[in-house]
């Protein structure tokens, strides 16, 4: 009898080796957008992150003085990208259980602003391209706020495909965010700086200049010229020195508790088998623990 088995262990069996097995249509485009276990889920990740750092990169070539073959070979490319990210917005829409509140969702509103420079660069006549750069710019700059859609990756307790523990993920959300505050300023910087310093050329010499003003190293080989440059130099190392601590904090704050709790102490009625070591009662339910003075 234990050789054979019932049609609903095999059918349990079933839909445990194909995730679409058992679902409707909506319910299997919701699952591969969100899984990082399978075979097309992890392919999908993979894509997603690979299309992310491509449009950042873009991004920053575009600041530099390349040739205008370069130039229109890589707004194709971003043309390309961005139709990409419709469809995958359009899937996730399409997918969640709750349209209106995916709307609503931070995540969904980021993937909204990556994609809308492109769009309106798309819809604007042509005539803006020549007499209104200053239009373009400032669409072009809101193409710096694409970094954040690597949050999404780092928005639950998995990364790289895989379940990490609390602390590497707060390590995690410590680089995502060192690199998002250094990319958006160095963008917000050269946008408002480049056309009226000299020393300020391309997104590298912006880059420098955000580093070095974080870091509060100052060599003033680079400095803001225009009053919207020092809003943005002050704001940067405001956020430097509030976001980078607090992420920081969380870190040590998980190391410390973890070297606090060590697996000497079960609890005889839950189970829970973490405590530190000078408990008396359970966290979790209230027995009195085994080996405490109280018992």
């Amino acid at each position: 009898m234990n050789g054979l088995q019932s049609p609903a262990r095999k059918e349990k069996d079933a839909v445990r080796k194909d995730p679409a097995r058992s679902r409707t249509f909506r319910e299997v485009v919701e699952f591969y957008m969100i899984d990082f276990k399978t075979s097309l889920g992890r392919a999908i990740d993979i894509t997603l992150i690979f299309l992310n750092l491509l449009l950042v990169a873009i991004f920053v070539i575009d600041t530099y003085n390349i040739s205008s073959n370069l130039r229109d070979l890589l707004w194709k490319l971003e043309i390309l990208i961005v139709g990409i990210f419709i469809v995958e917005y359009l899937l996730r829409l399409y997918g969640a259980p709750n349209r209106l509140s995916y709307v609503k969702d931070i995540y969904s509103i980021i993937d909204l602003v990556a994609i809308m420079p492109t769009l309106i660069l798309l819809a604007l006549p042509p005539s803006y391209f020549i007499y209104d750069i200053r239009v373009i710019q400032t669409i072009r700059v809101l193409a710096v706020l694409r970094i954040f859609r690597f949050l999404r990756f780092i928005a639950q307790n998995h990364l790289f495909f895989g379940i990490i523990s609390q602390g590497m993920v707060n390590v995690a959300r410590l680089v995502i965010s060192i690199i998002i505050i250094f990319f958006v300023y160095s963008g917000l910087f050269y946008f408002v700086e480049s056309p009226v310093n000299p020393g300020v050329q391309n997104f590298g010499d912006a880059f420098y200049f955000t580093v070095v003003a974080i870091s509060t190293v100052g060599f003033g080989d680079i400095i803001p010229v225009s009053g919207a440059g020092r809003f943005v130099t002050v704001a940067m190392i405001i956020s430097g020195i509030i976001i980078i601590p607090f992420q920081a904090a969380r870190i040590f704050r998980t190391w410390l508790i973890t070297g606090r709790e060590k697996k000497v102490l079960i609890c005889p009625s839950c189970g829970l088998d973490r405590h530190e070591t000078d408990a008396k009662y359970c966290k979790n339910c209230g027995e009195i623990l085994p080996g405490s003075d109280e018992s």
